[in-house]
């Protein structure tokens, strides 16, 4: 039986695209019209002070062939994306303890998200003092326990920088990796884990086959935040080491950064942005088909 489009249900359509008509207009204008334009940047000569003039492939082909920073900014982006893992390990734990029935996990789930709110900057700022050579808490622990005799200056030695900021890039987003494991533990239905409890699983023989599987969507998840976040961690970096010491901790956002604002090359931060775009989009497609191809789709209801 076909069911014919009647006015009351054109009328219903119409008013659905009425009510989206202001968040489309809003994402048309500050999400696609920017991004179109800044391709269009990125293949030319451009200059608040001059005419554009038409470039090709001229800032991709510097960037790929003759810019060591570039370079070296996508191998300390991709280092920071690895800790994605640490933190997503860390929080795991963090999650598992605090399931259980002991006292007070209230209060520790509360401690360990309280991180997460706090703005990059006052993050930044916070661990900035911790690592100060002089007056830095980490390095007045690491005296008073005779494990170093003088201060190590960890935000500007480039052995030291780029750990560093890790630490504290970790340190911020386990609190919300927790509270999504925590969650996803915690929608495992409890038979499970009796009925193999019963067969005469162990709990490392449970953790394997039950709770990892169930858990996988919840980690694809925090990976997918940790991959972006490690693209857009400028706030932290900056406020830290501005990229320093000798580039070594330039991530590709914090050198899209100086390079329109520091070098005013706005056409070639436009070039570094779209291989920024191309570059995580890949590393998405690449972490869903790690996980199946299937990571966050929605099945049908009938």
């Amino acid at each position: 039986m076909t069911l014919s489009r009647g006015p009351g249900r054109r009328r219903g359509s119409g008013l659905v695209w009425l009510f989206l008509a202001p968040s489309l207009l809003l994402f048309l204008l500050y999400r696609v019209i920017p991004l179109g334009w800044n391709v269009v940047l990125s293949f030319e000569h451009w200059s608040p002070f001059r005419p554009a003039e038409w470039a090709g492939l001229a800032h991709y082909e510097e960037l790929l062939l003759h810019d060591d920073v570039f370079w070296t900014s996508l191998r300390n982006t991709l280092v920071f994306m690895a800790s994605a893992p640490v933190a997503i390990a860390l929080a795991l734990g963090i999650a598992l303890l605090v399931d259980t029935p002991i006292r007070g996990r209230a209060w520790y789930r509360a401690a360990v998200f309280l991180s997460y709110p706090l703005m990059p900057v006052a993050v930044g700022v916070i661990w900035r003092w911790l690592y100060d050579e002089k007056v830095g808490l980490i390095n007045y622990l690491l005296i008073l326990a005779g494990v170093v005799d003088r201060g190590i200056p960890f935000l500007d030695s480039p052995d030291w920088a780029m750990p560093a900021v890790i630490v504290a890039a970790i340190w911020q987003i386990v609190g919300f990796f927790m509270v999504i494991l925590l969650a996803g533990l915690q929608s495992i239905p409890r038979d499970l884990h009796e009925a193999a409890a019963i067969d005469g699983a162990g709990a490392g023989r449970r953790f394997g086959r039950i709770t990892l599987p169930l858990l996988r969507p919840s980690i694809f998840l925090c990976l997918i935040i940790g991959i972006i976040n490690s693209f857009t961690s400028f706030d932290l970096v900056y406020v830290m080491t501005r990229g320093g010491p000798t580039y070594a901790t330039e991530l590709l956002i914090t050198y899209v950064y100086r390079a329109a604002f520091t070098l005013t090359r706005f056409d070639y931060a436009a070039a570094l942005t779209v291989v920024l775009f191309l570059f995580l989009l890949a590393l998405t497609w690449l972490a869903n088909q790690a996980a199946g191809g299937e990571a966050g789709a929605v099945e049908a209801v009938e």
